[in-house]
């Protein structure tokens, strides 16, 4: 159920009408890194989390709801920086300047010029925001369908990206306005993206193991392979040389791709190096995460009838979910790996008996 309250979450301004920064506004209100493309994304990740993470469902719908109330924030500026064509756009008469405003034929040519790089301002809207980019190109569900994946591990990794994304945009808005009014709205708007990303890295460090995404391991035999695949200068870094940021596999640096594909019969000679994991060790990690995930998702859902609203079950949901979390521990990795989460269960379980 939502409810809108007529006041906005943060009281935006501008000194004076400004059509060009407005088109260019455009893309965090129909872009595909805007405020409707974050609130639909965590919307509809949250009907699945519903009942195996009631928790998250909670922090995705909160998020999702703040990310419309930042759609009207910009959706709002952008009406104020359209300030006096909208009326002028009304008037029919034949002797109307489109901007009274604005002063001189100049001034109205460079009007249609703005109305020749964002049209549906002037031609479709009537003056007001259009579910658009920056471009004029209409908004599109492809800019999120892949976001919702039914794997909340994946989902909260792909809302870091998102945010990410965001912040960068009004950072490169900034750049394009000296209006100190807007200024402070982009300022909130790309200092919530911050905060987001970090309640969703936390929310990611609570459910372990959560590396890699979903439930089944990789095979030992490729995990750690770094092919150079391109000539030239070839760098060497903690992305192709030592532990790998997860496992804490060596990783196996192949020189000349070719020949080793030769060598190998297209890999299917290829045997695991720089790594103590082994096929079975593998195939009881994806057993016991299966089973993990399994119950987890039946414990949630019960046969028989459903209803979306159940005030009994969701309090025994919050007992059970909040006693599976795990509490991240501050500047922490927020990913941990099968074989790392049963090290820590079974330190915990040391430290456990010698209580």
């Amino acid at each position: 159920m939502f409810y809108h309250i007529k006041e906005l979450q943060f009281n935006a301004r501008d000194s004076k009408p400004d059509p060009a920064f407005a088109t260019l506004l455009l893309e965090q209100f129909g872009g595909a890194n805007g405020e409707l493309a974050a609130a639909l994304r965590y919307f509809g990740q949250a009907f699945g989390a519903k009942k195996a993470y009631p928790d998250k469902y909670d922090l995705l719908m909160d998020i999702a709801t703040e990310e419309f109330s930042h759609l009207e924030i910009v959706g709002a500026t952008i009406q104020m920086l359209l300030t006096g064509i909208n009326g002028d756009l009304k008037n029919a008469a034949e002797s109307s300047e489109i901007m009274q405003l604005l002063n001189g034929k100049a001034a109205k040519e460079e009007v249609i010029h703005q109305g020749m790089i964002a049209p549906q301002f002037f031609v479709g809207s009537g003056g007001g925001p259009a579910y658009t980019n920056s471009q004029g190109v209409p908004w599109s569900a492809a800019y999120i369908n892949g976001d919702v994946q039914g794997d909340l591990t994946s989902e909260l990794r792909s809302n870091v990206g998102a945010e990410s994304r965001a912040k960068l945009v009004y950072e490169y808005l900034l750049q394009f306005t000296d209006d100190p009014y807007i200024h402070e709205t982009l300022k909130f708007l790309m200092t919530r993206e911050v905060a987001h990303f970090q309640m969703f890295e936390a929310a990611l460090a609570t459910i372990q193991p959560n590396f890699p995404p979903g439930i089944l391991q990789s095979d030992e035999r490729y995990s750690n392979l770094y092919f150079n695949m391109s000539s030239g200068n070839d760098f060497r870094g903690p992305w192709n040389q030592g532990p790998s940021s997860q496992f804490g596999e060596t990783f196996q640096y192949i020189e000349d791709p070719i020949q080793h594909i030769m060598d190998t019969n297209g890999l299917l000679m290829q045997e695991a190096q720089g790594t103590e994991r082994t096929s079975d060790q593998i195939e009881n990690q994806d057993d016991q995460l299966s089973d993990l995930r399994s119950t987890q998702v039946n414990a949630a859902n019960p046969g028989g009838e459903q209803q979306w609203n159940d005030t009994e079950a969701e309090e025994a949901d919050q007992a059970r979910v909040m006693a599976m979390n795990v509490m991240p521990v501050p500047g922490a990795d927020a990913n941990i790996t099968a074989e790392e989460a049963q090290a820590n269960r079974f330190d915990d379980n040391q430290n456990n008996k010698n209580k």
